[in-house]
């Protein structure tokens, strides 16, 4: 089981560190990442880092994030390898991924703050927001299959302290699943902090695809990494069937 130094404080004793670093990763979001940013100023201004991870867009989104963000760093195209790169040069104790359209609630870094004094990592409820009439049952359904399980995924918020991310490896550097692999790492360290307070996210991908379409392969896909097929496997039929 994998060790880690509890003794670690969420914040530095150093004034002049960030309480929280915010990785963000990013690709081709011109659409939306000036206005998802420009919601995090009041954190940044109040000691938040805001870390923005490129994987290479080709439309305007670094010129938009760059005086939105403490750090703009470029990375080869993945979101593991992005988010690893983010957490590599923050700063604070207690780290925070969040999708580039996904919004945090009121508060969000005290509750973050609490729960880690108890727990090594959490993540928040989620409230898809789109045009498809399903998104209200799906955000249930995520929500209620991440607190039975134990599992986040990426776009519901997951913090936790910088020692337990380290003291797992990290992301793993796959090309899906990435957020399922961590959670099932970090659970040997401690369940993980369910804050029934919502994350708001974008329900594009179901808007986009179809609501039950993107349902059923979502849960197909997780099944057969459940039952051990390759994460590269799963990503060129998630491609695919997009």
């Amino acid at each position: 089981m994998p060790q880690e130094d509890r003794s670690l404080p969420l914040a530095s004793p150093d004034a002049e560190l960030p309480k929280l670093s915010v990785v963000i990763p990013m690709l081709n979001e011109a659409a939306g990442i000036e206005t998802a940013l420009a919601a995090l100023q009041p954190l940044r201004e109040s000691g938040v880092e805001i870390i923005v991870v490129d994987g290479g867009s080709t439309d305007e989104s670094v010129a938009l994030a760059t005086p939105l963000a403490d750090t703009l760093l470029t990375s080869a195209p993945g979101r593991a390898q992005q988010m690893n790169l983010g957490a590599e040069r923050a700063r604070s104790a207690a780290l925070l991924f969040l999708h580039a359209d996904t919004r945090l609630p009121e508060g969000a870094c005290k509750l973050i703050s609490q729960s880690l004094s108890t727990n090594c990592w959490g993540r928040f409820d989620i409230h898809l927001e789109g045009k498809s009439r399903w998104l209200p049952l799906v955000s249930i359904l995520m929500n209620l299959r991440s607190q039975l399980s134990g599992i986040a995924t990426g776009d519901q918020g997951m913090f936790l302290r910088r020692a337990s991310f380290e003291a797992v490896g990290g992301f793993p550097e796959q090309p899906l699943m990435e957020d399922i692999e961590l959670s099932k790492r970090l659970k040997a360290l401690s369940p993980p902090a369910c804050l029934r307070t919502k994350v708001i996210s974008s329900g594009r991908r179901w808007d986009q695809f179809g609501a039950w379409k993107t349902i059923c392969l979502m849960w197909r896909l997780r099944y057969r990494y459940w039952r051990g097929v390759s994460a590269t496997q799963l990503a060129k039929e998630y491609r695919n069937a997009r």
